[in-house]
């Protein structure tokens, strides 16, 4: 490349070209060129030359420029074996910035910043149109501008480093005429030695909705000024960076969850930060603040719980002069109301059927706050079944509330059944238990069992016992008796010996023979006994049957069962009176006539109350007996 530079306008300039012949071989070489009224080639008049091995030819490019500017021109050297192009270029007037090779910065606290200027001048022959520009953690300003020949301007090259270590990078000078310089750029940064006091934070046991702080301390012993955030985690310190990258200005950013800033009445030079720990912490807008050299900052934790548990946070306090956030560990335990109850577990054994039974529940505040607290109950059989008063309600400290519970159960069995205390602020909820079993009412009578003994057709015999209500409940019961007959209820002997028909003598009622009589009687059928109280009950047996009984009083409770207990009851047909009675109706049948007056004499073993009620009711009807007792 043949190149021309500093040169005047309309004056000629000239280079010699030579062309070397490294073959061992001649080779006849030629010059072209383009048409320019700048650029001419002298040399062979043909343009061709035969170089032989080793040797050169001798060419001469003259230049003469119009103006101050930049030329470019070629060249095309021909050979028999091979093409090539030799260009031509003028180069004019240049701007020149004397920048030094390599810029050392000083020594730099991690987040912090440095700079050094430089005055810089064009001590080109041109005017100078340049741009500047870097890489982090460097930054140059300004970093565009012009500059006449002889001018000169301060450049700032500025060091912000977010990491501890050495770093290079270049610095870059573009002209506007394409040439690129590049000059070196150094920086070293290292980490203060700073750190909150004290880390971590216990903080006291706190109940809800009451708050309790501690104090923490930055302390600032370096010679500059340091810059701190709060953030609530370290990704959102990294994404924070920017804060110290371009915080000399306060910039709003987005709100995030983080501390809130306020004077320290303390200390007039440090900021005072109430960092607010309850469920989350409170948001604000992002601020960065500075502490300056040899002063404190006070940051004031203040924690107020909202439930009844253990709150463990971490925060970050991102600071010039180290690399990664400071963090903060507060652990802080909230206290819920603290509602004491007399008993958890309430046994209350048998209860009866229908029965309304009472008990009384103890709560005391033994804590320093209001218990706001809520009762339920499971809807299930048995847990419909409790009624609270009162259901809901506030207990001041130190003040005990009696709560009233009611069981009433119209189902029989056994329960277990939780009820449920809520606590505003604690986050478990207590289980009062109330077990037991629901037993029917307890009864008995006052006999094993009732015995007629011999029964006579058609002669009501009568039987008396006691139903006692040893339960603490009314019991309202119905009695029958189990086997007895469904049909018309049984006649005496005195409304059958009164009608003298022969169809009431055939041996059977005038009702069907296939249909058993109710041949018993209960007085009363039904009632009600109170409570641990007693009702008579009589039974009437007035027999149509020839039989032996064995049969039993049944007793039915309401809202507990059907035949619950039974009581015997035996009775026997005296058969010798039916015996008499076929007797005397075969002699009228026989031997009687109208209007005739006849005797008979028959002879009886039975007993004396048989023998009179036989003898009365055949005497109604005019009938003359000799009667033998033996």
């Amino acid at each position: 490349e043949l190149v021309f530079q500093n040169f005047i306008p309309l004056q000629t300039y000239s280079l010699p070209l030579l062309l070397l012949n490294n073959d061992q071989v001649s080779h006849p070489v030629k010059l072209d060129q383009d048409i320019s009224e700048q650029f001419y080639m002298v040399g062979p008049e043909t343009g061709r030359s035969k170089i032989a091995p080793g040797m050169t030819a001798s060419f001469m490019v003259f230049f003469t420029p119009q103006e101050s500017k930049d030329y470019s021109h070629r060249l095309i050297c021909v050979s028999p074996r091979e093409c090539f192009e030799i260009p031509i270029c003028a180069i004019g007037p240049r701007a020149i910035l004397d920048f030094k090779d390599e810029i050392h910065l000083p020594t730099c606290l991690v987040k912090a910043s440095t700079e050094k200027t430089h005055f810089v001048c064009n001590i080109g022959n041109c005017k100078a149109n340049f741009k500047l520009h870097t890489k982090s953690p460097f930054s140059v300003t300004p970093s565009t501008d012009i500059l006449d020949v002889g001018e000169g301007i301060q450049v700032t090259v500025i060091f912000q480093p977010m990491k501890v270590g050495q770093f290079q990078e270049d610095l870059i000078l573009q002209y506007d005429t394409g040439e690129d310089v590049h000059i070196s750029l150094f920086g070293t940064s290292e980490e203060l030695n700073i750190c909150l006091q004290p880390e971590p934070v216990n903080l006291k046991k706190t109940y809800i909705s009451l708050t309790s702080s501690q104090t923490v301390s930055l302390t600032n012993c370096s010679d500059i000024p340091l810059k701190y955030h709060w953030t609530v985690s370290p990704s959102q310190a990294e994404d924070d960076l920017s804060f110290f990258r371009f915080g000399l200005e306060k910039e709003e950013k987005r709100e995030e969850n983080m501390c809130r800033p306020s004077r320290c009445e303390s200390d007039p030079t440090a900021i005072h930060h109430p960092l607010l720990l309850s469920q989350s912490l409170q948001e604000s807008k992002s601020q960065m603040e500075e502490l300056w050299p040899n002063t404190t900052a006070n940051f004031l934790i203040v924690f107020k719980p909202e439930e009844a548990k253990v709150y463990q946070h971490t925060v970050y306090c991102n600071v010039t002069g180290k690399q990664s956030p400071l963090p903060l560990r507060v652990k802080g335990e909230g206290l819920g109301p603290k509602l004491k109850l007399n008993y958890n577990l309430m046994d209350v054994r048998n209860v009866f059927i229908g029965d309304k039974d009472h008990y009384e529940l103890q709560m005391t505040n033994k804590g320093l706050i209001d218990a706001s607290f809520k009762f339920s109950r499971p809807k299930t059989t048995f847990g419909l079944c409790f009624s609270i008063r009162p259901k809901e309600g506030v207990i001041p400290p130190g003040i005990c509330q009696a709560v009233e519970i009611s069981f009433h159960s119209r189902t029989l069995g056994s329960f277990s059944e939780d009820l449920l205390l809520t606590v505003t602020g604690q986050p478990q909820t207590q289980i009062l238990t109330f077990r037991g079993c629901v037993i029917d009412p307890t009864f008995h009578f006052d006999v094993y069992e009732l015995n007629f003994g011999d029964v006579a057709f058609g002669f009501p015999a009568t039987q008396t016992c006691t139903l006692f209500n040893t339960s603490f409940v009314p019991m309202t019961f119905a009695l029958h008796v189990m086997g007895d007959g469904l049909g018309p209820r049984s006649i005496t002997s005195t409304q059958q010996v009164s009608d003298l028909s022969p169809k009431s003598w055939q041996g059977y009622p005038t009702w069907d023979r296939f249909l058993r009589p109710v041949e018993f009687t209960v007085s009363p059928t039904t009632g009600t006994v109170d409570a641990m109280s007693d009702v008579s009950i009589k039974v009437t047996l007035c027999s149509n049957t020839v039989k032996k009984y064995e049969l039993a009083l049944a007793i039915d409770v309401e809202g507990v069962g059907e035949e619950i207990t039974i009581l015997p009851l035996n009775a026997r047909f005296d058969t010798l009176t039916a015996d008499t009675r076929n007797m005397l109706r075969k002699f009228l049948n026989k031997y009687t006539f109208l209007f005739f007056y006849y005797s008979v004499a028959f002879n009886f073993i039975t007993s004396y109350l048989m023998l009179t009620q036989c003898f009365r009711s055949f005497c109604i009807h005019s009938l003359t007996c000799t009667l033998n007792q033996s």
